[in-house]
């Protein structure tokens, strides 16, 4: 069945058309219609799900450009510890093979502003690429810091090399964490912070803590679990055995969203607006913690 780019809900087979390993346990993905056919628009921040045939479905920011319509690019990064999703996508998708694609979405939208600080944090930097041009292209005044394990576990590097000053790469092998205090500052009204990349970056960037354990109440499996300070709420769960449903594990895609019954979230996420966020009535239980001592959740 041929997708139709005007309609929402857009899915098709797409074919991979070129495969690159941009760097260490990192591929880029490049997708088109197998017919020519253009695919749906697109603006940064979105994302796309394959549809794996190994009956998993996985979503991975788009980071090509948004006006290029006759492909879609996506990064890949290998996580050894997952459910066979990125194991999958380097180990069977190659120049010539087919998978199906639904999407795209978009939770993590640029939102117009006179400054930008962007700061990635290893393969979080693959949804900031198209956000770093849209703002570079606008004339906007931005500046992105961008982490990694190593220099060689950082893909985009020469993309990102023609902006010269505006970006700042610091592997952790040579400078440490990431100083997020010296580089966001306080930033003032007109400027605009996007942050992607692992929990404790994401909830550093936002200056809470990230060390903090609290009590979860799982109202259905009638179980209390503790959620220490390295662990999420989703990884809580699923040790105890609890089945959950949950894709991307990084707060883009809605999957593991939850009904709080009781407690008050402390919202990591890219899917929730301003207004669901303030209800607390739902959290993304793969990045959101807890607020208050206890949380009672639908689960």
């Amino acid at each position: 069945m041929k997708g139709n780019p005007t309609v929402a809900g857009y899915e098709a087979g797409l074919t991979v058309t070129r495969r690159v390993e941009a760097a260490e346990g990192v591929v880029l993905l490049t997708l088109r219609h197998p017919d020519g056919e253009p695919l749906p628009e697109w603006q940064p921040g979105a994302h796309v799900a394959l549809l794996l045939d190994n009956g998993l479905v996985r979503h991975y920011s788009l980071c090509g450009a948004p006006g290029d319509r006759t492909a879609w690019r996506i990064g890949v990064l290998r996580v050894p510890e997952s459910r066979g999703g990125s194991s999958y996508v380097h180990d069977e998708l190659h120049a010539g093979t087919s998978v199906r694609v639904r999407g795209p979405r978009n939770n993590f939208a640029l939102r117009p502003a006179r400054r930008y600080l962007f700061v990635a944090g290893g393969i979080g930097v693959t949804p900031l690429l198209p956000m770093v041009a849209a703002a570079h292209a606008a004339g906007a005044d931005w500046r992105l810091l961008y982490g990694g394990r190593t220099r060689s576990s950082m893909p985009f590097l020469d993309e990102l090399e023609p902006y010269g000053d505006a970006v700042t790469i610091r592997p952790q092998d040579r400078h440490g964490l990431l100083d997020l205090a010296a580089y966001l500052g306080r930033p003032d009204d007109d400027t605009l912070v996007y942050c992607c990349g692992p929990e404790p970056l994401l909830a550093a960037a936002q200056d809470e803590p990230a060390d903090t354990a609290f009590e979860v109440v799982l109202a259905q499996s009638g179980m209390t679990l503790q959620v220490p300070p390295e662990r999420s709420v989703l990884e809580a769960a699923r040790a105890a055995g609890v089945s959950v449903l949950y894709s991307c594990a990084e707060g883009i895609c809605g999957t593991c969203e939850t009904e709080v019954l009781e407690g008050q979230p402390d919202h990591r996420d890219s899917v929730l607006s301003d207004e669901e966020r303030e209800s607390g009535e739902t959290m993304m239980i793969c990045v959101s913690r807890s607020r208050s001592p206890r949380l009672v959740l639908d689960l």
